[in-house]
C-alpha cells in the first residue's frame, strides 16, 4: 500500500502543474485579445469619427449623396428637397431685405459665418476648438443664431479649401488660420450664407 500512495501524490502534482501551465495560458490569451479588441474599439472610433467629419465636408461641399443612402439621408436629414414651406421656413423667406430673418441667417452686407471665423480665429494668438469659437461668434453676434453645429462645418470647408488650418490635440481638434495672401473673400462667401 506505501506504492499506491506515492503514485498518488505524484499524480495529484502533475494534475496541479498542468492546471496551473492551463491557468497561465489562459490569462495570456486573455490578456492578447482583450488587447485586440482594445485596438479594434480605438480604430473602431477613428473610423466614427472620419466618418463624421467626412459626412460634414460633404455637406459643406454640397457633394451628392450616392445612390441609396441618398434617400435614406434625404428623409432623416436637414436636406429634404421637397419639404414644404412652413413655419420657421415661410417666416424666413418672407423676410424683406436688409433685415434679419427669423432663422437669424445674415443679411446683405453683412459677413459670411466663413469670414467671421477666420477674422476671429486671425485675431487669436492661439488655436481655437469649435466650441470656443462657437461661443465668441455668439456672444459677438447674438441676433445671428449661430450653431456649433453649423460653425463645424463652415470651418471644416475653411479646412478643405486651405484657409484654416486643423490640429489635434489628444481627442480635441483646435484650429488656426493658414494666413494664405491672396485667399480671396469670396471662398469665405462660398463657405456658408449663415
Amino acid at each position: 500500500m506505501t506504492q499506491a500512495r506515492p503514485d498518488a501524490t505524484e499524480l495529484k502534482e502533475q494534475y496541479a502543474a498542468q492546471v496551473t501551465a492551463d491557468l497561465e495560458r489562459n490569462t495570456a490569451e486573455q490578456e492578447r485579445i482583450g488587447a485586440e479588441v482594445a485596438a479594434l474599439q480605438e480604430q473602431l472610433r477613428a473610423l466614427q469619427q472620419d466618418q463624421t467629419l467626412l459626412e460634414q465636408m460633404r455637406q459643406a461641399i454640397g457633394a451628392p449623396l450616392p445612390g441609396a443612402a441618398k434617400k435614406a439621408a434625404a428623409a432623416a436629414g436637414p436636406r429634404k428637397a421637397a419639404a414644404p414651406e412652413t413655419g420657421r421656413r415661410r417666416k424666413a423667406a418672407a423676410a424683406p431685405a436688409g433685415k434679419a430673418t427669423a432663422g437669424g441667417k445674415r443679411t446683405p452686407g453683412q459677413p459670411t459665418l466663413g469670414e467671421l471665423i477666420h477674422a476671429h480665429l486671425a485675431a487669436q494668438p492661439e488655436p481655437r476648438s469649435t466650441a470656443e469659437i462657437t461661443e465668441a461668434l455668439v456672444q459677438a453676434h447674438p441676433q445671428r443664431g449661430i450653431k456649433n453645429k453649423v460653425v463645424r462645418t463652415t470651418i471644416e470647408g475653411l479646412v478643405a479649401r486651405g484657409r484654416v488650418e486643423r490640429r489635434k490635440q489628444g481627442s480635441s481638434v483646435y484650429y488656426t488660420t493658414t494666413d494664405q495672401p491672396g485667399a480671396s473673400a469670396q471662398e469665405a462667401e462660398d463657405t456658408s450664407a449663415s
